[in-house]
């Protein structure tokens, strides 16, 4: 069992804000896999397919951000996953708009939603999905800036990096990590 995680925060207020391209990625991958998001447990809303010919739960935690390991833990205990089957998929200040970067392992980065994560699993060996969001201007307040919709520019362009970011998750799965990384680190996936 593959267990898929998009990070992002409950609630009309979120919807669209940076903070929640998680929560649009893991959206689009079930979407696309015909995986209905409609079964309430683990503190979240998930459904339970296929994606790319494995057995997958996806899961959109509704613990807010800051309690995302409670959902993912609880999943991951309840389904018997690996850390290895686990793909978290969250936004990423230090990359631009429309850069992805995958990678397993490693801290937090400052990610409040990685860091409930790595707390309640008490490990970080889990695959990461990073989708850039951008950083705010020079001295500008950065939880303000994940908490705001995208620009006109971005939404532009955001289907394209959301479909792409499943593309990716898609891939990992049907090629490995390495071959993913290969072919979507550091590329600009918004065109």
């Amino acid at each position: 069992m593959k267990l898929i995680t998009g990070l992002g925060n409950p609630g009309s207020k979120y919807a669209g804000t940076r903070h929640n391209i998680g929560f649009m990625v893991a959206e689009r991958l079930a979407q696309g896999n015909g995986i209905a998001l409609k079964k309430k447990g683990h503190q979240g809303i998930y459904g339970v397919g296929r994606v790319a010919g494995r057995e997958t739960t996806i899961l959109l935690p509704q613990t807010y951000m800051n309690l995302s390991g409670v959902s993912v833990g609880s999943a991951c205990k309840s389904l018997a996953v690996d850390l290895g089957d686990l793909i978290v998929i969250h936004d990423d200040i230090d990359l631009p708009f429309g850069v992805l970067k995958i990678r397993t392992g490693g801290g937090h980065g400052g990610h409040n939603g990685i860091r409930s994560i790595r707390e309640v699993l008490g490990s970080g060996d889990f695959i990461r999905v990073k989708v850039g969001v951008g950083r705010p201007e020079a001295g500008g307040d950065v939880a303000g800036h994940v908490l705001k919709v995208f620009s006109a520019e971005e939404r532009g362009k955001l289907d394209n990096v959301v479909d792409n970011s499943a593309k990716a998750v898609e891939t990992i799965l049907l090629q490995g990590v390495p071959i993913a990384m290969n072919e979507f680190n550091n590329r600009d996936i918004s065109t």
